[in-house]
């Protein structure tokens, strides 16, 4: 048992209001129990609350089954749930040990609550509810104490809890749960003292959830050259920069010339109006793609319309060859996946969209991704919004979303990379693109893929929204602008984190029910929801997944050769000469895809779990292609070989101990 994971027994929890309403509900039934389910219609606004006359907290209501948070079947759990203890804030703050759980659970004396179903929990807020937990269970078994039935309004009271023992003050058994009781208590009270008044329960999970990623990078760069190269991609993709700048570096040494050819060349810069959205003026190819009334049948002029058609009759499968689509509809996979989702779904009707008008403006956005790109293009839209709405399908999530929230979460999949120019967020900010000074180098593409997104809607023909209220145009664009930019892969360890976090902490308060009836649990899930499918190539059939991965590659060895011709540092995995492939899939599935999938599942359980089989099964295939060569020797002074290091921001209550905990850093 790792220290980084505490076991702990604790309840399968609904989704859901606690009285009925607007929720995602979960019965704690058997697997072979039919599952039930009523469906629970509520909107939200960006005012964070039910829309005037629709309460999701109708005590009319009755709450119903659904999502079950059950515990996982054992499989190869992800790097979260290995020892954290090297990395911890301080020493007060080590994750407790899960012995010290596990022991008791061991005791052969039948004292504490056995009620629960055994699980492995890694956040640290759930941790500290699940050892208060433990810590209230025991008291009571040592006092006596009548339970307070009434002592919450949450159902967490309702979990059985441990009937009073005979238990003597001098009984080893009795001195053995009072010190126990004590340490757990201890331990929550250290764990308290540690947490800052600006920092949210889920910062908590993501600051140590980056430590213990810190830990298996070092060790992964070590092993060789290529090891620390995809360990500088990750870091440098997924993680957000937070750390203090070196002051130091910033000092320039006026008697050390640069190296020959290392000057940057200047851009010439003409009279530019910054507040100009670019990349909205593209000379577009669509105006006679349907005339008069008829519509094309997949919303899409095709020679190929009924292989076009069989190809779309499985919209709704995992894996589906969204590169025979692309074939299949004259290159415009994205609109004709579009049309055929939201027809299907029937959104067309009701949030009253015109389907010409949704097809002129599918057709314009289509036009603004860029066709050169080998990866950010159409066909990767159109592969994320099927993804999506195969997502949104999930049982689990049957009957929880709104149509307004569906509609966002398809619009924000479909919009995601428009106008996306090849390069990664960190090229544009390195090269002082025009992009990065407009954005103040925050999320610089994922805002400009926004900005284009919405100017697109003014276009003669292309308002999809026009009759919407403004109440659902402005909730609509908040979603839409949130989903879009948790798509930034440096937001990523946040992401998982608020998720994780989420789960844990209902699953360990026992009240059975995780509440969405509100605006940001809704968005949280559905971010991720939005962000699983951003990364679900890894997840799909080999052979598709193996030509994304020739096609992402492609589009990194064209940015590394931009960085060379212009004397730049050439991005980690962007050098044609020296990437290793496999290797570097192997590190992005076990340090990233993994993770998440393994969280999002643990979310809709047991929907996702042909998912996860496919991953793991993708992983050990590109594990056992990754071509045999002994590690490359280190040379003197080699600054390539000095292993991965990022910092981790640090509160000051933290500093102390920082020299302490950074281990390999």
């Amino acid at each position: 048992m790792s220290e980084g994971a505490r076991e702990l027994k604790i309840p399968e929890v609904r989704l859901g209001p606690p009285e009925g309403g607007s929720h995602l509900l979960v019965p704690p039934s058997p697997a072979s129990q039919p599952r039930r389910r009523h469906s629970w219609i509520c909107s939200f606004d960006v005012e964070n609350g039910a829309s005037p006359g629709r309460s999701p907290l109708d005590g009319s209501a009755s709450p119903s089954a659904g999502l079950v948070l059950q515990n996982l079947p054992q499989r190869r759990e992800s790097f979260l749930y290995r020892s954290d203890s090297d990395f911890e804030m301080s020493p007060k703050s080590m994750s407790r040990n899960s012995s010290i759980a596990s022991e008791r659970f061991k005791e052969p004396e039948n004292i504490l609550d056995r009620s629960h179903g055994e699980d492995l929990i890694v956040t640290p807020f759930a941790q500290i509810l699940a050892s208060l937990r433990s810590v209230r269970n025991n008291f009571q078994c040592l006092t006596n104490v009548p339970s307070n039935k009434s002592r919450r309004s949450s159902g967490a009271a309702s979990v059985s809890t441990p009937q009073p023992r005979n238990l003597n003050p001098g009984d080893e058994a009795y001195l053995k749960l009072a010190m126990e009781t004590m340490e757990e208590l201890d331990w929550c009270l250290d764990q308290l003292e540690t947490i800052q008044t600006h920092r949210s329960v889920s910062d908590m999970a993501s600051l140590k959830f980056k430590r213990m990623l810190n830990k298996e990078l070092s060790h992964f760069s070590e092993s060789s050259r290529s090891g620390n190269q995809i360990s500088e991609y990750i870091c440098s993709t997924f993680l957000d920069k937070q750390q203090e700048l070196d002051i130091p570096s910033l000092r320039v040494d006026e008697n050390v010339e640069p190296p020959k050819g290392a000057q940057r060349k200047e851009r010439p810069r003409g009279p530019t109006t910054m507040s100009q959205i670019s990349g909205v003026n593209r000379k577009l190819c669509h105006t006679n793609s349907f005339t008069g009334e008829r519509l094309p049948t997949h919303g899409v002029e095709t020679p190929f319309e009924d292989e076009l058609g069989k190809c779309l009759m499985e919209i709704d499968r995992w894996g589906i060859d969204m590169f025979r689509i692309g074939e299949m509809s004259n290159e415009r996979p994205l609109t004709c996946v579009a049309y055929t989702i939201f027809t299907s779904r029937e959104l067309l009707k009701s949030m009253m969209i015109p389907p010409k008008t949704f097809i002129t403006y599918m057709m314009t956005v289509e036009d603004h991704y860029v066709k050169e790109n080998p990866f950010h293009n159409s066909l990767h839209a159109a592969d994320v919004t099927q993804s999506t709405h195969v997502l949104l399908n999930t049982p689990a999530l049957e009957s929880v979303f709104t149509p307004l929230e569906i509609t966002a979460a398809l619009f924000a999949a479909c919009v995601h990379d428009v106008d996306h120019p090849g390069l990664t967020n960190q090229f544009l900010i390195n090269s002082s693109s025009e992009l990065a000074l407009m954005y103040n180098d925050e999320s610089v593409l994922e805002n400009h893929h926004l900005a284009v997104a919405f100017k697109l809607l003014s276009n003669d023909g292309c308002d999809i929204f026009l009759n919407m209220t403004k109440k659902q145009r402005q909730t609509l664009r908040k979603m839409v602008i949130d989903m879009v930019l948790s798509t930034d892969m440096s937001k990523h360890m946040s992401l998982l984190a608020d998720l994780k976090t989420m789960v844990e902490t209902k699953k360990v308060a026992g009240s059975g029910v995780l509440l969405l009836d509100n605006y940001t649990d809704r968005i949280q899930v559905l971010e991720n929801l939005v962000h699983c499918a951003d990364l679900s190539n890894p997840t799909k059939p080999l052979r598709l997944y193996r030509l994304w991965v020739e096609r992402l590659m492609e589009e990194f060895f064209r940015q590394g050769d931009k960085e060379r011709e212009a004397s730049m540092d050439i991005s980690p995995m962007c050098d044609r000469h020296s990437a290793t492939i496999e290797k570097s899939q192997v590190g992005f599935i076990d340090y990233i895809v993994h993770p998440l999938w393994e969280t999002w599942a643990d979310l809709v359980h047991p929907d996702a779990q042909d998912i996860l089989d496919t991953l793991e099964e993708n992983r050990d295939w590109y594990q056992s292609a990754i071509p045999a060569s002994p590690p490359a020797e280190e040379e003197p002074g080699d600054p390539q070989r000095s292993g991965i290091r990022f910092q981790v921001t640090l509160e000051e209550g933290d500093a102390e101990s920082e020299s302490e905990s950074a281990g390999p850093m």
